[in-house]
């Protein structure tokens, strides 16, 4: 099922009421069990969250309330849905769709993280098989390892990353490092954490386990030009485009 969909029952079956699809979203998002790309999920939110109660009414699992604009609840009077084939593919072409955004811009963070070390001196390589590490890099006879995240600002004026609960555990080491790429009209900023300092965030509640605890959720976002991981009280901006902490 799709992740916009999934995510949206979960809010609304977690709060108990009806709400606005950007409530939803921004939930979904800052709970980290929703993971896009796109620089404006709650429009997405909002389209799939229609085309379901269009195409599927009385066995969708959404209704939208009708006194107020926006506002979906769980249908409480759901019916269940005899096998849609068309239904099923225009699902898919939405997941798949979502899915090729995010590799998209996965890839890019990859190249322009790369690019970057391969400047300031590191012999870089993107890694060939996903086993947790992104980029392979040597300076001075010393190995690191950069694992890369990349998003668009969504407009909760928030980057939304995770990260899988097993890789950090796995490779959670003094020469691993999380390089989050931050992607906003063209430009970049790049957060470069030490996975100490991921750690630390996780202790101090900055980054918070997510999805049964199979992963951790960073929001990310920038308040009067200083830059924040969870809320403000974890300023970060000395990590903010600093590669020489990568030493």
């Amino acid at each position: 099922m799709n992740k916009f969909k999934t995510s949206a029952i979960e809010i609304l079956k977690r709060e108990k009421k009806p709400l606005h699809y950007k409530e939803i979203t921004r939930l979904a998002l800052e709970m980290g069990i929703l993971e896009t790309p796109s620089a404006k999920p709650e429009l997405i939110m909002h389209a799939i969250l229609m085309r379901d109660i269009k195409n599927k009414k009385e066995t969708s699992d959404f209704i939208k309330i009708k006194t107020s604009a926006g506002i979906f609840a769980l249908n409480p009077s759901k019916k269940e849905p005899k096998q849609n084939q068309k239904i099923e593919e225009k699902e898919k072409e939405e997941e798949e769709k979502i899915a090729i955004e995010g590799s998209f811009t996965g890839k890019a963070g990859e190249h322009l993280v790369c690019s970057e070390l391969l400047f300031r001196g590191f012999n870089a390589s993107i890694m060939s098989v996903d086993v947790g590490i992104d980029i392979a890099a040597v300076k001075e006879n010393k190995f690191f390892g950069i694992q890369v995240k990349a998003a668009h600002k969504n407009r909760f004026n928030t980057y939304a990353f995770h990260i899988r609960s097993s890789s950090f555990e796995r490779h959670n080491q003094g020469n691993i490092f999380y390089i989050f790429v931050l992607r906003e009209g063209g430009k970049n900023r790049f957060l470069i954490l030490p996975s100490s300092e991921v750690e630390r965030k996780i202790k101090e509640g900055a980054v918070f386990s997510v999805n049964k605890r199979t992963g951790y959720a960073l929001n990310i976002k920038f308040r009067n030009n200083k830059i924040y991981l969870g809320n403000m009280d974890h300023e970060m901006n000395y990590f903010l485009d600093n590669w020489d902490i990568i030493k």
